[in-house]
This record gives structure tokens, sequence and C-alpha cells, in this order.
């Protein structure tokens, strides 16, 4: 009896360890990507989210990509954080004024005014001063694997005044991201910019806590904003860039083989998100429309000349006074 039990008891064992290397060849790195847009895929953020888990899941046996869209792993500024030390999210999709408080150059990015359009941007991006821009990201932690665009400029949008043209502005209390590149961008037209957190958007305008905020046409539908605004104005003062940035210490956890699939599945999806933006743009303000929403074309001549002093000066402090020139020329 003894024998037998003795027995069973190794034939066991051995299908126990046999199964043990099947099981830890299944078991897949797992990847998570915040971002702050919405759970579909109208936010270009969310888009490059998306096309790169969809590419990773179906190239890699060892990688696995889940998206967590809407800010479900935090606010970005506390996910970026926790990033710089490894831990919380793997990666973000957003805008360079996100990561300006840690890599300042990025800032000039963001300078009012700067881009003449989608193709100025990219092949600004895809040349020397992404490369520079990159290097100064991975020296503070990160590694940028695609950069993309906006769909669409950013513009004003406010709650009760229909801005017509650029003197209107004057003293609108105007929502922007929190950072000084954004803020002087808003001041530079002579509104008043109030920082805020994206999240506490409708609620501010329903309250009259602001007049107005600045984003582009494809957010403001996404997010039911056109709700408690009446109407847009087309500074198009900004087109912030976007990007998909890993935590360095997460890229490092990743063999050679699977770095390479993930860095493909971010290059593809910007270009996705490149490709579709100016259809998506035009589609956002034809959609705003739609809605009721009134939208004016005004003449930003005059605001675009007030900017160049601002683009100087920010561009000084940021160390980023060759980049400007490089963009610039470009």
């Amino acid at each position: 009896m003894n024998r037998r039990l003795a027995a069973l008891v190794s034939v066991l064992l051995a299908a126990l360890l046999a199964a043990v290397p099947a099981a830890a060849q299944t078991a897949k790195k797992v990847v998570r990507i915040h971002t702050a847009g919405p759970n579909d895929t109208n936010v270009e953020t969310t888009m490059l989210a998306f096309q790169f888990a969809n590419y990773v899941n179906a190239h890699s046996d060892t990688v696995e990509v889940k998206v967590y869209p809407a800010s479900q792993l935090g606010q970005t500024r506390e996910v970026i954080e926790a990033m710089r030390l490894g831990s919380g999210a793997s990666g973000t999709t957003g805008g360079p004024a996100e990561y300006a408080s840690f890599v300042k150059r990025l800032g000039v990015l963001g300078l009012p005014f700067l881009w003449k359009s989608y193709d100025h941007a990219s092949a600004v991006l895809d040349g020397p001063v992404g490369q520079e821009l990159g290097d100064d990201m991975e020296k503070a932690g990160f590694k940028v694997l695609a950069w993309s665009v906006s769909w669409g400029y950013r513009n004003v949008v406010t709650a009760k005044k229909e801005v017509t043209k650029a003197a209107d502005l004057k003293g609108l209390k105007i929502r922007t991201i929190p950072t000084k590149v954004f803020v002087a961008a808003i001041n530079a037209m002579g509104a008043n910019a109030t920082p805020m957190n994206f999240g506490e958007i409708y609620t501010s305008l329903q309250s009259g806590v602001l007049d107005g905020y600045e984003h582009t046409a494809a957010t403001t539908l996404s997010f039911k904003f056109n709700e408690v605004a009446c109407c847009m104005a087309l500074t198009r003062h900004l087109m912030d860039p976007t990007f998909l940035v890993f935590s360095l210490p997460e890229w490092r956890r990743f063999n050679p083989t699977e770095q390479a699939v993930l860095a493909k599945a971010a290059q593809l999806g910007a270009e996705v998100v490149r490709a579709m933006a100016p259809k998506r743009e035009a589609e956002s303000i034809a959609a705003l429309k739609k809605v009721g929403m009134k939208v004016n074309d005004i003449d930003t001549a005059p605001l675009q000349k007030a900017a160049l002093a601002a683009q100087d000066e920010l561009a000084k402090e940021f160390g980023a006074e060759a980049l400007l020139a490089k963009i610039r020329a470009q």
C-alpha cells in the first residue's frame, strides 16, 4: 500500500513540476496605459492608446496592454510622478504640457501660435527637435515611444459671451492647463488664464466660475461641453502635440524583442492619429454647429503678433531658444 501511494505521489509531483514551466510561459507582462481621454476613440489620446494596445495584443505572446481611460488610474500629474519611480501606470498618452514640470524644454512645444500646420508639427517632432526632447525625457526617467498631433487646434470656447473679434477676449476668465506655457498663451490674448483640473470644467461653466475654456473641437464634443457653452472662437492659438510615453524603469523590464513590438505599435498608432487629425477636426467643428454651437472664424493676426514676445520670453526661460529657432526655421 505504501509503495502504491509513494508511486502515485511521484507521478503527481512529476506532473506538477512539468506544468510549472508551461504556466510560466503563458504568464504575460502587463502594460497599463493611462489616459485622461474618455472610454471611446473620439479623442486622439484615447485612440492612440487603443491603437497601441490592439497591435501589441495581436503581435506579442509575452506582453498584454490594458488601457485605463477617463483617468481611472488617477490624475495625470500623480500618475506621471509614480511612473518616474517605476510604479503605477506603465505609460501615458497625452500632451507634452503634462510633462513640462519634469522636463523644462518641453514647454517650447506649447508656445502660442507656433505651428504652421499639422505637417509642420510632424516634421519638427520627427526631426532633431523631437530627438533632443526625447533625450531630455530619458534623462528625467521617461521613454518617448511616439510623437503625434492633436485632433485640431485649441480654440476658446465660452459659456455665454460670443467672441467675434480678438478684442472680445479681453478680461474673460478662461480655463487652461495649469502650466506656465498655457497660462502665458491665454494671458497674451488679453484673457485671464484660470488654471484648473480638466474634470472641473463642466461644473465651473455651469456655476459661472469660468467664462470659458480653451480646447479642441473634438474634446468639446466628446465631453459634451456644448451643453454648458454657447460659442467657439477659432483662435487656433495652440496645437499641443501628443505622445505616448513610458516609464523608463518599466521600459527596461522588457527584452529587445518586446521593446521592438512596443515601439512599432506606438509608431503605427501615432501614424493613424496623425492621418485622422484634419478630418476629425473638420468633422468635430461641423458636429458642434449641428448641435447649436456658434463657431466664429476670427482674425487672429493681432493675437499672433502679440504672441511673438511671449514665445521669445518663454523659450529663454526654458533654455529652449535654439529649439524655438529650429522650429521657426522649418
